[in-house]
């Protein structure tokens, strides 16, 4: 089933509800980050490469980006990293090629940790973008006020994001009044993650798993509670996201949006956004022949039969292929796979004897 979107919240950012429908493109600009910060939960495969990704898309140019973005119907893109500010002039060229492909309307959430100077702001500003999220490494605005300050002139809507530290409450607590008084338009507070990327580090620092089945740091969502309720009446709205919302909301929902947008005429979206269809094994030589066969038996229709040569295999309905899986001596199987542009491969189970 579809994840149930909650109503906004009143001053959220529309790149917070953007996302929270799975509309939002994910723009992996650069993988480089000079911090180090102990939490951060990147893989190995995305840190400090110079690669771009779309969603789970490796792109070599932002014709491959926006060509992902009209397979989901994006309605907005966040750029992310890494740090953005690292790779300054192609974070810049990808608002550029966005704004110009998808007009004003596509909205553009960009992070960085680095406090920009008033020059890249106005850039930023005059290529479209709409939010700049900073993460503050020392949990002060001091060193950022200049860039906040810029970002705001420049017409960006300037946003703060953190991960809620269960021992960083007296620092947490004090940046309330900081951003009281400052342009910041809104602070997320995002729930502590234990992950394998960040394990050791977590350990460290006597961090536990919160139970259950996320990754949740134990501690961090009664902190992000406490400093939403801390924070009200002040001049800037406080959103808490969680883990298991992250995980299970935005990205199932982002997901399945894809999916729907992509799916062939013979597949289906399951109840775990995953695409199913029925599958033939299948060599290259044997194809023509069969796919004529199979169409003429099944009454199928161009479009709801297709070879995959990559797979050598026949690709057919789910329905069908449950038909004939006991009245026909080649084997039948059911495969999932995840409605992203590799189409990674969930599983693959046989739905007749034949091996």
């Amino acid at each position: 089933m579809a994840s149930e979107v909650a109503p906004p919240e009143e001053g959220e950012a529309e790149g917070c509800i953007q996302c929270q429908r799975g509309s939002k493109l994910v723009l992996f600009v650069t993988g480089r980050c000079h911090w180090g910060c102990d939490y951060c939960p990147l893989s190995d495969n995305r840190r400090e490469t110079p690669d771009m990704f779309a969603n789970e898309r490796r792109c070599s140019n932002f014709d491959e980006v926006i060509e992902e973005a009209k397979a989901m119907r994006a309605t907005g893109t966040g750029i992310t990293g890494g740090d953005p500010m690292l790779d300054f002039d192609k974070t810049v060229e990808a608002v550029t090629a966005l704004k110009n492909e998808f007009g004003k309307q596509h909205h553009i959430h960009c992070y960085t940790s680095i406090p920009i100077k008033a020059e890249q702001a106005q850039q930023l500003g005059d290529a479209g973008l709409d939010e700049l999220r900073f993460h503050l490494l020392d949990l002060s605005l001091d060193r950022y006020m200049e860039s906040v300050i810029a970002a705001d002139e420049a017409g960006i809507c300037v946003g703060v994001e953190l991960p809620a530290e269960p021992d960083k409450e007296n620092k947490l607590l004090d940046l309330l009044k900081q951003l009281h008084e400052s342009p910041v338009q809104f602070l997320n507070l995002n729930e502590l993650e234990i992950t394998v990327g960040n394990q050791e580090n977590m350990d460290v620092r006597g961090f536990n798993l919160a139970g259950g089945i996320t990754a949740a740091a134990e501690g961090s969502a009664e902190l992000a509670i406490k400093l939403k309720q801390e924070a009200e009446g002040l001049d800037f709205h406080v959103k808490f996201c969680t883990a298991s919302y992250k995980d299970a909301g935005q990205l199932r929902n982002r997901f399945r949006r894809r999916g729907e947008a992509t799916l062939r005429p013979y597949e289906i979206l399951s109840d775990d956004d995953t695409i199913l269809f029925g599958a033939i094994p299948c060599s290259l030589d044997d194809a023509s022949d069969d796919v004529q066969e199979l169409k003429s038996l099944l009454g199928l229709h161009d479009g709801w039969i297709r070879y995959d040569a990559s797979t050598q295999r026949i690709e057919i309905p789910l329905s069908a292929a449950e038909e004939i899986s006991e009245v026909i001596s080649v084997p039948i199987m059911m495969v999932e796979v995840h409605p992203t542009h590799e189409r990674l491969e969930v599983s693959s189970v046989y739905l007749n004897e034949k091996r």
